[in-house]
């Protein structure tokens, strides 16, 4: 099957805004890998995939350097450098956080879709990277 390739116009301003309401849980959520890091590192101890947390070595490594890359890859969504590479980042970090923490436990597929949103939004900017804009 193949895909006929299609244009579609959208506003610029809610291309911008999309852009700096999605970075700006990464930049958030940084904050917190780094300033309470013994909780994080204990919801990664206590998930049923929490076995995920230690291929970087410990739960702890994994919090910090998660938090290191969401701070800079979300700062760089933000401002809209490199924003297809930052998308790309933000979505290898936020794939095992999800399968550690959300996946297999009831009472949170809340969080869970609301990271399946998140990784909607980042595959947007991740396929859009030639996002143009037009004089009118």
């Amino acid at each position: 099957m193949k895909f006929q390739e299609k244009t579609l116009e959208v506003s610029y301003k809610s291309v911008v805004i999309l852009r700096i309401m999605l970075s700006l849980i990464f930049i958030v959520a940084s904050t917190s890998h780094f300033f309470n890091t013994e909780k994080t590192v204990t919801r990664i101890e206590n998930a049923s995939m929490g076995f995920i947390g230690n291929i970087l070595g410990t739960p702890k490594t994994a919090v910090i350097l998660s938090g290191v890359v969401m701070l800079i890859a979300g700062v760089s969504l933000l401002i809209g450098f490199k924003t297809r590479i930052a998308a790309i980042v933000l979505i290898a970090v936020l794939i095992p956080i999800t399968l550690t923490i959300q996946v297999g436990q009831v009472k949170t597929l809340g969080p869970l879709f609301k990271n399946v949103a998140i990784l909607g939004g980042l595959l947007f900017f991740s396929i859009n990277s030639n996002l143009k804009t037009q004089k009118q």
